[in-house]
């Protein structure tokens, strides 16, 4: 009986570790981070719909006020949105 328990236990957790996704940043250099900003413009991003692009297209982003924070492998950038200037947003290191 009590076998049986543990195996419904392991079996159970072997379930829902299978079932939860991974988190993982897999765009982590700056060339793929300046391709992903001069593939697409709009003049009327702010930080926070920058912030939104990056996240969905798998970087590490945050807004920070009127700026975007994202996290590369060994440092930190700063993008703040271009407005009307091409390209999405200009990149500080």
């Amino acid at each position: 009986m009590a076998w049986n328990k543990i195996s419904a236990i392991c079996l159970i957790s072997i379930v829902i570790m299978l079932a939860l996704p991974t988190v993982s940043a897999t765009k982590t250099t700056i060339t793929e981070l300046k391709s992903t900003i001069s593939s697409f413009d709009d003049p009327r991003m702010n930080a926070e719909d920058l912030a939104f692009y990056l996240v969905t297209h798998e970087f590490d982003a945050q807004p920070k006020g009127d700026y975007v924070e994202v996290g590369l492998q060994d440092r930190t950038c700063k993008l703040t949105p271009n407005g009307p200037a091409p390209g999405l947003c200009t990149i500080a290191f």
